[in-house]
Formats: C-alpha cells, sequence, structure tokens
C-alpha cells in the first residue's frame, strides 16, 4: 500500500502491507502455538479485518504495524510495529510497540531486530514521549523481547485487560521506556 516507509534491517524488510500477505497472516493467526497467549486464534475474517485496522491505523497516524519479511527469501513472517491503545486502563491512551511472527520465525532474534529499529523511528521520527508493550503475565517469550528492547516493567501499571474478562491470560505486565531525546 502506498505511504508506507520501508525500513531495512540486517536481515528484515518491515514494509506495508500486501494483498499476498492476507493469506500467511490467516495462516498464523489460526496457529494456536502462536496464539497461545490470547484469547482464541482468528479465523480468517477476523484476520483480514485486523489488517484493514493496521492499514486504517496507519493512515491515522503515520506509523502502524509492519509487514515483516525475510531480506534473502522475501518471505512474509508477520509484523511488528506501533500501534494506538485506546482501551481503558491507567496508561491509556498510549502507543505500544508489539509483534506477532510466525512459528517458523521464532528463535531467530527477529522480533528483537525488527522492533529495535522501529523503537528507533517512534523517538527520531515520530517524536513519541513514551511507547509500552504489554502481555499476559505468562508470555515470557514477548516479556524477553521488551527487555532486550531496553523497556522495563512498571509492576504498578499491571492491569486486567478490559477486553478479555475471566480469561486465563486477563492479568496483564505493562513495561514502558520514554524518548531518550526528551528535555
Amino acid at each position: 500500500m502506498g505511504g508506507w516507509p520501508i525500513i531495512d534491517t540486517p536481515r528484515l524488510i518491515l514494509r506495508g502491507w500486501r494483498p499476498e500477505d492476507r493469506a500467511p497472516f490467516a495462516a498464523l493467526n489460526a496457529d494456536p502455538e502462536v496464539m497461545r497467549f490470547f484469547p482464541a486464534p482468528l479465523d480468517r475474517a477476523a484476520s483480514d479485518a485486523m489488517v484493514d485496522r493496521i492499514e486504517l491505523g496507519f493512515a491515522a497516524h503515520g506509523w502502524g504495524l509492519h509487514a515483516v519479511e525475510v531480506r534473502e527469501t522475501g518471505v512474509f513472517i508477520g509484523f511488528v510495529g506501533l500501534s494506538q491503545a485506546t482501551f481503558e486502563a491507567p496508561f491509556t491512551p498510549c502507543t505500544e510497540i508489539g509483534w506477532r511472527l510466525a512459528r517458523a520465525a521464532w528463535g531467530w532474534g527477529y522480533a528483537t531486530e525488527a522492533a529495535q529499529v522501529v523503537l528507533r523511528r517512534a523517538f527520531s521520527v515520530h517524536g513519541l514521549d513514551a511507547v509500552y508493550s504489554f502481555t499476559t503475565e505468562t508470555n515470557t517469550p514477548s516479556r524477553r523481547v521488551m527487555e532486550k528492547l531496553g523497556l522495563s516493567h512498571v509492576p504498578e501499571l499491571d492491569f486486567d485487560h478490559p477486553r478479555t474478562p475471566g480469561w486465563w491470560g486477563e492479568r496483564h505486565v505493562v513495561y514502558r521506556t520514554s524518548n531518550p531525546n526528551a528535555v
């Protein structure tokens, strides 16, 4: 889609979404292992609706959740980027950094590599004051990525996600980092 920047890392390309990304994105959203820290896998319609929301979010903010492909192969592996969290919590509205990658892309450091460049751009290009990330208490892999990015756990902001009442993963931990260039 037009308007999305192409962001290069040593091994990845972060870019706008293409129609051909929808099928592999739906497949990773339907994978119970990929979605184990979410209330349920997504069907194709819900996955496509998510891509539509991602594209609308980018149009509204000038940033968003980038499609990610492996440079060497051109294979789409998921998303990494920024989104606007607007549900009711003590720290919202806020800008969240997040990621979701296909299982075959796990363990390669791709989430961290892509998120590092997104985080730098959040401050240097977009001028954000702070960036948050949150996940279920038991999502150790995502928490490790947050820590590698330099985000700090802010226990006093941990919360029960209002969109998941009664779900085992309702309790979420919150991580945050501030713009190092802020005066």
